[in-house]
């Protein structure tokens, strides 16, 4: 079934699905049995996370677990892979019009899943996910753009083309988001169909766009393109070649995610030899004249979509590579954050230009990092959130390694008959359970609690967290929203009533710190102190579902810092009273009607000076049930 104004593309070696495809069978991927009931309960939900919530509830997520999220190394494709088959394509390929096609390793989308187009640079034949397409399957419907080698549509048309696609998707789907990842040039294609489809639901993912080209080294190529004709066969192949990457880094990586030396090497050395085979077709393949035709179009592309920068107003997320050696990635990013209004960028130090095709690089973790996935119009925190995958959480957790290591944590919790146990066995399997406790300063404690409980009870805690750690900020004075990547990846929603009920509504495990952002930043004088509002705002909520609350309380600040500047001392200085009231008309109100010091929500950054050897001690008190008492204390 082709999209309007579009055909399928086809080809032996590389076959698709039909696009009337509706739901994801489960039973392709599991190789744990599950029972017959499970298995049909989950094929009715409405997508891929209230899949694996569902077969959490049933004890079962274990079996299921890898097929909906298998980990980024499970499935992917090798460069040698990409190379073969683009090289196949480029043969094979007619002169046009340009098409979509969905990779068979995709698989058939889950039903309501977001469409994803994909939208390669001049020279990518629209396989430049090919290492992405396994894990992306799971949890979008994915088109990707082939635009034949001898094919000379203009930029200006391809707009129209992609336009008329997500036009007669939202038709169909009025619903739903549409996605349009944007590689090189197909970054600044997707800015010029934002630009004219202000009224579509689109979601941006920009990977090093081109609208940098006239401050770019392909602006100088263009130039001796025309001047020597002859510089094309050395210099095509010289400028492919950025693609490996670093043929050291790409070894650590593979070495990283656990493949033997042996096996990496040999690898790296097919990778290597399909590279040459592919770069020596090259230089026939696209002539002067037809590699003149693609800068051209470059040219034009970035051209157009700087242009129309002023009429984007969808959700934007960009990748930037430090080492792009084609384009100015960088420094062109800062400069997109500016001008676009729903604008983050995630920067990535050690990659090249071909970020897609980086084994390091899983966009279906950058994804979830960043918050940007959602089947719906607005984002819903518990039905679109997906749980971290085992290499997702071990990466998480060899990043907080040093925290731990200053920290020592030690972890004791309360039985149901009052016995205190040194570990996690205390806090209950099954929820909904809140746990509420009082913060660090800075809220230290939060990240080694969170990873801990996962780490040996398989229990996921969702935080409820302050909102500036979700929202782009105006002005850019706060943190940065890629610093809490890792506490949204943990499951950390903002806090609100809505977020409150639906989580205990799943039955998850709920972490709430009521003296907010008070407590966290508290002044010299009151380490341990609890600066919690006057009237209750959990106790209600955890009745009314039976909830277990389980008491706890952290110590050991004092030991590894000391509050060298606080509020008060801040504020006697006008620079810093100055930036308090400019950080705090940024940030989010919360707590506008509550009195007393848990409503003085100025947001600070204290001095602090380390002290060392230190070691946090938690303790989790006996869980509280609240079952059947709901009527003594009334509703939320």
């Amino acid at each position: 079934m082709a999209a309007t104004g579009t055909s399928l593309f086809h080809s032996n070696l590389y076959p698709l699905f039909h696009r009337d495809s509706t739901s994801l069978s489960l039973g392709k991927f599991i190789s744990t049995p599950i029972s017959i009931s499970t298995w049909r309960l989950a094929e009715q939900a409405p997508n891929p996370a209230t899949k694996l919530r569902r077969l959490q509830k049933r004890g079962e997520v274990e079996a299921v677990a890898a097929a909906m999220y298998e980990d980024p190394v499970v499935g992917r494709k090798s460069l040698k892979e990409y190379l073969e088959r683009s090289k196949d394509l480029i043969i094979r390929s007619d002169g046009g019009p340009p098409r979509w096609f969905t990779p068979l390793e995709c698989g058939p989308s889950s039903i309501n899943s977001p469409l994803l187009l994909f939208l390669p640079g001049i020279i990518d034949s629209g396989l430049g996910l090919i290492k992405q397409h396994h894990r992306l399957g799971k949890i979008f419907e994915i088109w990707c753009l082939h635009t034949p080698v001898m094919d000379r549509t203009p930029f200006t048309e391809l707009v129209k083309l992609v336009e008329r696609t997500i036009r007669s998707q939202n038709h169909l789907s009025p619903n739903r988001p549409i996605y349009l990842v944007g590689e090189s040039c197909g970054g600044c294609l997707a800015l010029a169909v934002a630009a004219c489809s202000p009224d579509i639901d689109l979601v941006l993912i920009l990977a090093n766009p081109a609208t940098s080209f006239s401050h770019s080294q392909l602006q100088l190529f263009m130039t001796l393109l025309d001047i020597m004709p002859d510089l094309l066969p050395r210099g095509l192949p010289n400028m492919l070649r950025l693609m490996t990457g670093d043929p050291l880094r790409m070894m650590m990586d593979s070495l990283l995610e656990g493949l033997s030396l042996q096996q990496t090497v040999g690898e790296l050395s097919q990778d290597l030899l399909a590279i040459s085979s592919y770069l020596s077709i090259l230089p026939d393949v696209y002539p002067r004249e037809t590699l003149g035709w693609k800068l051209q179009m470059l040219k034009s592309a970035s051209s157009v979509s700087n242009s129309r920068l002023h009429a984007v107003k969808a959700q934007t997320l960009i990748l930037l590579s430090e080492r792009d050696q084609l384009l100015p990635s960088q420094d062109e990013g800062e400069k997109l954050r500016r001008a676009l209004p729903k604008c983050e960028i995630r920067k990535f130090n050690e990659s090249g230009h071909f970020l897609f095709l980086e084994d390091s690089i899983d966009l279906v973790t950058i994804i979830k990092g960043a918050g940007f996935y959602r089947c719906g119009k607005y984002k819903d925190y518990v039905s679109d959130y997906m749980p971290p995958t085992p290499t997702e959480f071990n990466k998480i957790y060899a990043e907080s390694r040093w925290i731990n290591a200053v920290i020592s944590p030690v972890m004791l919790s309360t039985l149901e008959d009052g016995k205190i146990v040194r570990g996690l066995a205390g806090i209950p399997s099954e929820g909904p359970v809140l746990l509420v406790g009082y913060h660090m300063l800075l809220g230290l404690e939060v990240v080694p609690l969170v990873t801990k409980i996962y780490l040996e009870r398989n229990i996921l805690v969702r935080g409820l967290a302050h909102p500036m750690m979700f929202i782009k900020h105006k002005q850019g004075r706060l943190p940065d929203l890629s610093q809490f990547d890792t506490l949204r990846m943990m499951g950390a929603v903002p806090v609100s009533g809505i977020n409150f009920y639906k989580l205990f509504s799943s039955k998850s495990h709920v972490l709430l710190y009521p003296g907010g952002m008070r407590e966290a930043l508290h002044r010299k004088g009151e380490e341990y102190k609890l600066i919690w509002p006057e009237q209750s705002e959990f106790v209600r909520m955890a009745a009314r579902f039976g909830a277990k609350i389980i008491p706890f309380g952290a110590v050991g600040e004092d030991d590894i810092s000391e509050l060298a500047f606080d509020y008060n001392d801040l504020m006697k200085i006008p620079y810093f009273k100055a930036e308090i009231r400019e950080l705090t008309n940024e940030a989010v109100k919360l707590r506008t009607n509550d009195y007393g010091e848990v409503a003085n929500q100025d947001v600070h950054f204290p001095g602090i000076l380390p002290k060392f050897p230190g070691r946090f001690y938690y303790y989790f008190g006996k869980p509280i049930k609240t079952e059947g008492v709901k009527g003594r204390i009334g509703y939320f």
